[in-house]
């Protein structure tokens, strides 16, 4: 066998046949006879013992290990991170299970536990889908199935039949209003396509197509920016499932400029941004350019994506933490960002534009950026304290100037989520990517 092969080489011993006494016996009997041979054979299995000794194999192990890290340190590589994988809590679906009966997940919470009076709407569902969709492609959990057809049948439950969508519905199944937010609308796009791209299997798939198909008919009427934005991830996501569909791609630019157009009209030296007034959600207009320039390679929709990224990174991140623009208040030109009202889905927003940066540039200041941002969860803001409730397995709403909203509604846990996958993709690609450069060709003395 090949360690024993390894082990009596070039004269530290002999080898015989499997079950041959007779062979054994006449190689013992020569070494007798013939005490110098034996001597020098004695003598090269002895050098060779004390060069395979555990502390000598474990020298080499070291000198290998460093010479891996003193590659790593002289050629950066697209995975170097800062961030302590053991930061991150257990991820766990409890609150989202605790959250969801067999029509929706319901959209607020009082403390950990589901306010009914509140009933369900089409963005926490649209979110739900959204983040299953994250779950089952990372970690095929179970559950997933199990809540999926409920959030992807919920938003086809709330679809008219001009392609839009209402967005509220009672607990006793009431529909509530006629016609939802533009916002709303595009999240639903963007759950939809996201399901399309990563269907547990082909019933899923074909029953977004079908959501997604019957909307578009309502995608030129969307006004509203952040609509728009959600939209736009929505149809890149399609587009990941029918590239060769031109009309969509058309449609995508035609969209995509509708942001760029509101940049160029708005900005200033000063102020990069889409409005003249930063409100919610906001790093999704950056954030859904990046996804139209990777498809549409357009360098003035990178360089609107980028420019307006590093206008919010400068009001949110010049602490060394995160501090989103608190909804208490909107931040215009000439005034501050609020300090309060903060809410975990403008940190969502962060963590996922900073994730596309990196992915798109390579570049590690964002791949930094993305975990600061995803820390705002668990400590790192303004009041330094975490929003991520370890018992109930749910978020908090937000930081308020009396401290942190303890309720724990859908939009929150959802937001949470997303950032918890999100980091741990790109935790997984950065201990898989191994560098094949780096390791020698040869393995030390006894590793077989």
């Amino acid at each position: 066998y090949w360690h024993a092969q390894e082990l009596l080489d070039r004269g530290r011993g002999c080898l015989f046949n499997f079950g041959d006494d007779q062979q054994l016996s006449s190689i013992l009997l020569n070494l007798l006879d013939d005490p110098e041979s034996m001597h020098k054979m004695r003598r090269r299995a002895f050098r060779y013992g004390q060069e395979i000794t555990w502390p000598r194999i474990g020298e080499k192990y070291i000198a290998l290990a460093e010479n891996i890290l003193e590659d790593n340190n002289n050629s950066p590589r697209r995975n170097d991170t800062i961030f302590d994988p053991l930061l991150l809590p257990e991820f766990s679906l409890d609150h989202i299970k605790r959250m969801t009966d067999d029509t929706g997940i319901i959209q607020h919470a009082k403390y950990g536990i589901p306010n009914l009076k509140e009933g369900y709407c089409l963005d926490d569902n649209a979110r739900a889908l959204l983040m299953l969709t994250m779950a089952y492609q990372q970690k095929k959990l179970p559950l997933t199935l199990d809540l999926m057809p409920v959030y992807l049948s919920y938003i086809h439950y709330m679809q008219n039949p001009d392609g839009s969508f209402r967005n509220f519905l009672s607990f006793s199944r009431q529909f509530l209003d006629e016609r939802g937010s533009e916002d709303s609308f595009g999240r639903a796009i963007w759950a939809v396509g996201q399901t399309m791209v990563h269907p547990p299997n082909d019933s899923y798939y074909q029953a977004a197509r079908e959501i997604f198909l019957a909307a578009l008919p309502y995608f030129d009427q969307v006004q509203s920016i952040r609509g728009i934005a959600n939209t736009i991830i929505g149809i890149v996501c399609y587009l990941k499932t029918a590239p060769a569909d031109l009309g969509m791609q058309e449609r995508l630019r035609k969209m995509s400029y509708l942001l760029v157009d509101r940049f160029n009209a708005t900005q200033t030296p000063q102020w990069k941004w889409f409005e003249p007034v930063m409100t919610y959600d906001n790093a999704i207009l950056p954030l859904s350019l990046l996804h139209a320039a990777t498809v549409l390679n357009d360098e003035a929709i990178t360089s609107v994506a980028m420019e307006s990224m590093q206008f919010i990174s400068g009001i949110t991140l010049k602490n060394g933490y995160l501090s989103v623009i608190g909804n208490e208040k909107w931040y215009t030109m000439d005034g501050e960002p609020s300090a309060f009202a903060q809410q975990p889905l403008d940190v969502m927003a962060m963590v996922l534009l900073f994730q596309k940066a990196y992915e798109v540039t390579g570049e590690k200041t964002h791949l930094d950026n993305m975990y600061t941002c995803f820390m705002w969860f668990l400590g790192e803001n303004d009041l330094r304290m975490g929003l991520y409730d370890h018992e109930t397995k749910g978020c908090c709403d937000g930081l308020e100037s009396y401290g942190v909203n303890r309720n724990q509604g859908a939009e929150s846990t959802l937001a949470y989520l997303v950032s918890h996958l999100a980091v741990l993709q790109t935790l997984n690609d950065a201990y898989t990517s191994v560098d094949t450069a780096a390791v020698p060709a040869t393995t030390p003395a006894g590793v077989l």
